[in-house]
């Protein structure tokens, strides 16, 4: 199967039932995208099918219809992406294992949301979680990233 990650094209040769976190990881050695929980509960392994946010845990490959963008391919070091600009200013990450997984979410809530609510924010955010408690700095954070986004 040939798959697109990150503006990448790769030929896989895996079981159609295998999670595509696996074929990330394991297969392709992108560790960027993390393993939480393997039920999609946490949100660490968040990607983008599509320019859409889902849990790669629990995505087969062979549901796997379209581009894939994992947190390496969402910005570059010189040219990092407005979640992540506001990521950084708000120092969200404590320890940092779930971010991969909340800064992609945040960019397709914003893809969709351009100015949301806390309420929106937090519903939109309620399947990511994280261990350090920082979700108040998620909030400001998603905040500050739909301001600069709508004053571009």
């Amino acid at each position: 199967m040939q798959l697109t990650v990150d503006g990448n094209s790769y030929d896989v040769d895996v079981a159609d039932d295998m999670p595509l976190l696996w074929v990330l990881r394991d297969t392709l050695g992108l560790t960027s995208v993390k393993y939480g929980c393997g039920v999609a509960q946490c949100g660490a392994c968040t990607v983008h099918l599509n320019d859409r946010a889902i849990r790669s845990c629990q995505t087969a490959i062979s549901d796997v219809d379209g581009p894939v963008t994992t947190i390496a391919g969402l910005g570059t070091p010189d040219n990092l992406h407005i979640v992540q600009q506001a990521w950084i200013k708000h120092q969200v990450a404590q320890c940092g294992y779930c971010q991969s997984g909340q800064i992609m979410q945040a960019a397709d809530l914003l893809s969709n949301t351009p100015n949301p609510t806390d309420k929106e924010i937090d519903e939109a955010m309620r399947g990511n979680l994280c261990r350090c408690g920082t979700y108040l700095r998620i909030r400001a954070a998603i905040k500050a990233a739909a301001v600069a986004l709508n004053t571009r």
